[in-house]
C-alpha cells in the first residue's frame, strides 16, 4: 500500500523530543511513519509506540516499521495513548509526538472524501468509522451546521452556507464532495470568491473537525500525554490550524503556570506550583524551505513543554 506523507518540521520536532538511546517514546498521530522512523534511528535498547486510528496507516505502518525490533504499532485514537501505554506494561515515558491533522495520503486518496479537489462520496471519517461529513451535512438543522461552519471554519458567510445547504437538500441528498463545493460557491459572494484560497476550504475543514471530533480529542488527547510524561520528559505538538494551536498554547501555559493568587496578596494561598516548562514560548514554524517544497506545511506551528 502507498501511504504518501511527508513529515512536517522533521528535524525540529525531533530536535525537540530530546531523543535518547534508551528512552520510550509515543508518536500518537503516526501517519505514514516520517517522524516514528526518525524516532527509531536515534534508538538503541529505548522503545517506540507508534499509533494512528487509521486503519490505512495502520496496514503501511506495520509494514515499514516492520524492521524495529523496537518498534510498536497500535491501532487506537491518541486520546486513548495512556490505556494503550499501561497495556503495554508502560507507566511513563520519556516523550509524546502529536502531528495533527490529516495526512497527504487521507487528502489525496480522493475516496476519502476529504478533499475539496477530487470528486467523491462525502466521508471525512479518519478512522473510517461512525458519523461521516454526508450524515452531518444531511441531517443536521441548519442553525447546528451554522455554528460548525462558524466556529471550526471561522467562516464568515456559514449563515448562508447553512442555509444554502437546508435548501439543496430539501430537493435531494448532497452525497458527493463536488455537490457540497457548488452549494458553497452559491452562497458567497462573487467578490470574496476571488480572495485567497479555495471557497470552500473553511466549510471543509469544520466539516471534518466536526466528524472526528477534532476539538474534545485534542483536548484529551493532550492531557493524555502529559500523564504519562515522566518527570524531564517532553511534549511536542505540530498543529496546522489556528484552533489547534490555540487550544495547545493554553494548555502548555497553564501546566507552566505557578502561583495564580491575586498581586494584592501578600502570601501565595494558591499553592499552585508549575507542572511543566515552555522549551520555546513562541511557536517553531518552517523554514522559507520547507514551505515552497511542501506547501502543506506552511500553516504549522510546533510547540514543545517538558514535565518538571
Amino acid at each position: 500500500m502507498e501511504f504518501s506523507h511527508v513529515p512536517v518540521l522533521l528535524l525540529e520536532a525531533i530536535e525537540g523530543l530530546n531523543v535518547e538511546e534508551s528512552g520510550v517514546y509515543i508518536d500518537g498521530t503516526a501517519g505514514g511513519g516520517g517522524h516514528s522512523e526518525a524516532i527509531l534511528k536515534k534508538l538503541k535498547s529505548g522503545k517506540l509506540i507508534s499509533i494512528d486510528q487509521d486503519p490505512d496507516a495502520i496496514a503501511f505502518l506495520r509494514e515499514k516499521l516492520a524492521k524495529y525490533e523496537n518498534s510498536t504499532v497500535v491501532q487506537e485514537n491518541f486520546l486513548n495513548m495512556d490505556k494503550v501505554a499501561r497495556e503495554l506494561s508502560i507507566n511513563e515515558v520519556d516523550g509524546v509526538l502529536m502531528d495533527l491533522g490529516v495526512s497527504s495520503h487521507q487528502f489525496d486518496t480522493k475516496e476519502r472524501g476529504f478533499s475539496y479537489r477530487y470528486d467523491a462520496p462525502l466521508d471525512m471519517r479518519m478512522s473510517q468509522k461512525g458519523v461521516s461529513a454526508y450524515d452531518l451535512v444531511n441531517e443536521l438543522p441548519w442553525q447546528e451546521l451554522a455554528g460548525i461552519i462558524k466556529n471550526y471554519g471561522e467562516e464568515k458567510f456559514a449563515k448562508g452556507i447553512a442555509l444554502a445547504i437546508e435548501r439543496q437538500r430539501q430537493s435531494a441528498p448532497i452525497e458527493t464532495t463536488q455537490q457540497l463545493v457548488d452549494v458553497i460557491k452559491s452562497a458567497i459572494p462573487a467578490r470574496f470568491k476571488r480572495e485567497k484560497g479555495h471557497p470552500a476550504k473553511r466549510t471543509f475543514q469544520a466539516l471534518r473537525i466536526a466528524v472526528n471530533r477534532e476539538i474534545d480529542v485534542l483536548q484529551q488527547g493532550l492531557d493524555s500525554a502529559f500523564s504519562i510524561l515522566r518527570p524531564g520528559g517532553r511534549l511536542v505538538v505540530i498543529t496546522f490550524h489556528s484552533l489547534e494551536n490555540r487550544i495547545v498554547k493554553k494548555k502548555m501555559v497553564s501546566w507552566s503556570q505557578g502561583c495564580t493568587c491575586p498581586s494584592e496578596f501578600p502570601i501565595c494561598v494558591c499553592n499552585k506550583k508549575p507542572r511543566a516548562k515552555l522549551i520555546n514560548k513562541r511557536a517553531i514554524e518552517p523554514s522559507r524551505q520547507e514551505a515552497e517544497e511542501n506547501p502543506r506545511s506552511k500553516s504549522a506551528k510546533l510547540r514543545v513543554c517538558e514535565k518538571i
